[in-house]
């Protein structure tokens, strides 16, 4: 039995006032992760949902408090803990912890209180992939090979994330690198950019999702230079989504890139697996 396809988030009627709350409701995701100043973060979340009720209760927006709200709780629930790498076992319980309820609470507002179906986790849509979602993975496993070893290495910031060494350090590592992976797209993609493109044209919620996901990779390691693949990527895999209204396929192509990842900070860190062919000497 297949699955019925997934069908786009109903929209609502936005006028284009409404992009000024949700600049600063995704925009505090800067100051949040990306400064780390959460007061200030809190600050930025708390204007923007005062905007969003005001523009609401003047009808030139429909409902975009409350989805806006569900984007703020995530952030503020991340916003927690920190974000820095960390493999130690009680470190990944609080991650799992953490991130998970950034994710549950915001879906069981909207499921059980809003009573709306925007979040979703489509792993299923009963479609084939074609023969340019296949070629497109080829691509980025190739592009992630050659381009992310050169990135971390050249930049230092695979010290970002802790030496490991032994096999349980290793295995600790693999599992938590592609946790937090998978953990990006429910959070960023179904929940963050599924509200926003309720309201906004599909470039307009793909810009402000990547605004939050991008901070959060930078607050998780990816600095320095980092934004000029970073914000590429969220942006793709934002558009991604959208077409294919595919979890599954927008995961693969994530936790492609996930392994090259852990295999670059294995490797950087121990001088194996030695399989990156522009790494510098």
């Amino acid at each position: 039995m297949t699955a019925a396809p997934v069908a786009a988030p109903s929209e609502v009627r936005t006028h284009p006032i409404g992009l000024v709350p949700a600049v600063l409701v995704c925009g505090a995701a800067v100051l949040l992760f990306g400064f780390e100043q959460n007061l200030l973060g809190y600050a930025v979340l708390a204007v923007g949902l005062v905007v969003a009720w005001l523009v609401d209760r003047s009808g030139r927006t429909d409902r975009l408090l409350p989805d806006l709200l569900l984007i703020a709780i995530g952030q503020v629930i991340i916003s927690t803990m920190p974000l820095e790498a960390d493999i130690a076992y009680w470190s990944m319980v609080r991650f799992a912890v953490v991130l998970g309820l950034a994710v549950a609470v915001p879906y069981v507002i909207s499921r059980y209180w809003y009573g709306d179906r925007v979040i979703r986790f489509p792993w299923r849509t009963g479609r084939r992939w074609t023969r340019t979602q296949w070629i497109y993975l080829i691509a980025v496993t190739v592009a992630g090979w050659l381009i992310l070893p050169f990135y971390f290495i050249t930049s230092g910031v695979y010290e970002n994330w802790p030496t490991v060494t032994t096999p349980d350090e290793i295995a600790r590592l693999f599992v938590g690198v592609n946790a937090v992976g998978t953990w990006d797209e429910l959070f960023f993609i179904c929940t963050v950019f599924a509200l926003l493109r309720r309201h906004f044209p599909t470039w307009q919620a793909n810009l402000l999702q990547s605004v939050v996901f991008v901070s959060f990779l930078w607050e998780l390691g990816y600095q320095s230079w980092g934004p000029l693949l970073t914000i590429p990527f969220t942006l793709i895999q934002g558009y991604t989504f959208k077409l294919t209204k595919s979890l599954t396929y927008v995961l693969i192509v994530h936790l492609i890139f996930d392994a090259v990842v852990f295999c670059v900070i294995v490797y950087a860190h121990n001088g194996w697996p030695a399989i990156f062919p522009l790494v510098p000497s």
